[in-house]
């Protein structure tokens, strides 16, 4: 039998709403996770992969719009003879009734459903082991029935699966933990997972592919999906990450000084032209700054922002120095000058909360913000 190749993916989260950002780029955002669909099915054809498996969460909730199941369905059947297999996550699980109940006589011949914990035949001498997650916090590991399925002599042996391989909650104890060693346990070629949107490599047979189009700044790396090339059973997986994102979520760390020019620093650092537009970028500065620096820093940024899909500034890591010199520019005497001593005393006022400290500092950059801005 030759090489079985197939692109692992997961975690497309159709019709996600991203409600915190302005209107106008969540409706961008949005498409481009549906065209994601388009892009998964370019990168298998280009590498020689005739099946995609999406490993949960192809819907970001159990009860998407009919128009955002439709769409998505119709374009997986635009791609035929192309294949795909859809695994009920954690934000899609079976226990979402209606979705799958509508997704069986609505998908066409080359969408399959693996809704059953049992073995699926992708190809001669090729079986899938799904899954599909039952409930949102199904609180057993699904793929423990994985090691007790019945072994084919010289077949491949693909599980597909969506969950954790570690319990992240602080007091720990979870239940539905995937076990790391799976693959080993159950004879896995390769265990392709879904869950965590970055692509994260757990051992040579098993591997999160990441979502396809990253929908924050937590994992800061491109979208990916995984090219998997099995030549026998027991061969070692070949993985080649491919890129798939329309858009990029980066996070860029600016360290300061109190004497340097933050405005300067961040300037040469933007990335530049045609790129900005398709660019949400975090900038998280960090270290000291003075007043006047900050002003500046934050000036840039807003003279920027309208370049790119979104700009923001995380300032929590920087701390303002706040001289005499400073409060010189905002006025050399008279009420302007008492409230910008009154609030500089109130932000470094141990005795304070640290949240009425911050109060006060932020008032007294906007105050002198403001005064900049009325002597310009």
């Amino acid at each position: 039998m030759s090489a079985f190749r197939f692109l692992h993916s997961s975690d497309l989260h159709l019709g996600r709403r991203f409600g915190n950002l302005p209107e106008e780029l969540r409706g961008r955002l949005r498409e481009a996770r549906h065209a994601a669909i388009g892009r998964l099915a370019a990168r298998a054809r280009e590498n020689g992969a005739s099946t995609i498996l999406l490993a949960g969460d192809t819907f970001d909730t159990e009860t998407p719009a009919p128009d955002i199941r439709r769409q998505a369905l119709a374009e997986m059947g635009h791609h035929a003879p192309l294949r795909w297999v859809l695994l009920p996550g954690n934000h899609d699980s079976l226990q979402a009734s209606q979705l799958w109940g509508a997704l069986r006589p609505e998908a066409p011949d080359n969408v399959v459903l693996a809704v059953e914990p049992a073995p699926l035949a992708l190809a001669p001498g090729v079986t899938l082991l799904p899954a599909p997650c039952t409930t949102r916090r199904p609180g057993r590991d699904l793929t423990e029935w994985m090691d007790g399925a019945g072994r084919e002599e010289g077949a491949i042996r693909i599980g597909l699966a969506h969950g954790a391989i570690r319990d992240f909650a602080e007091e720990g104890g979870a239940t539905d933990v995937i076990a790391p060693d799976r693959a080993a346990r159950a004879g896995l070629d390769y265990l392709a997972l879904g869950d965590w949107h970055g692509s994260l490599e757990v051992d040579a047979r098993t591997r999160y592919s990441g979502t396809p189009e990253p929908d924050r700044f937590k994992h800061d790396r491109p979208g990916t999906a995984l090219i998997v090339s099995i030549e026998a059973a027991g061969a070692v997986p070949e993985v080649t990450p491919v890129e798939t994102a329309s858009f990029a979520w980066r996070t860029l760390r600016l360290d300061l000084l109190s004497q340097d020019d933050g405005a300067a620093l961040l300037a040469g650092r933007l990335p530049e032209g045609r790129e900005r537009r398709q660019t949400l970028l975090r900038v998280a500065a960090a270290g000291r700054a003075s007043l006047a620096g900050h002003t500046a820093l934050a000036a840039a940024i807003a003279q920027a922002a309208p370049e790119f899909a979104r700009l923001e500034l995380d300032e929590a890591g920087l701390a303002i120095d706040c001289e005499a010199t400073d409060l010189d520019l905002i006025d050399r005497g008279g009420a302007l000058r008492e409230a910008a001593e009154a609030l500089r005393a109130e932000s470094l006022d141990a005795t304070r909360s640290a949240a009425e400290r911050e109060v006060a500092r932020a008032a007294l950059m906007r105050l002198f913000s403001y005064s900049q801005q009325a002597g310009a």
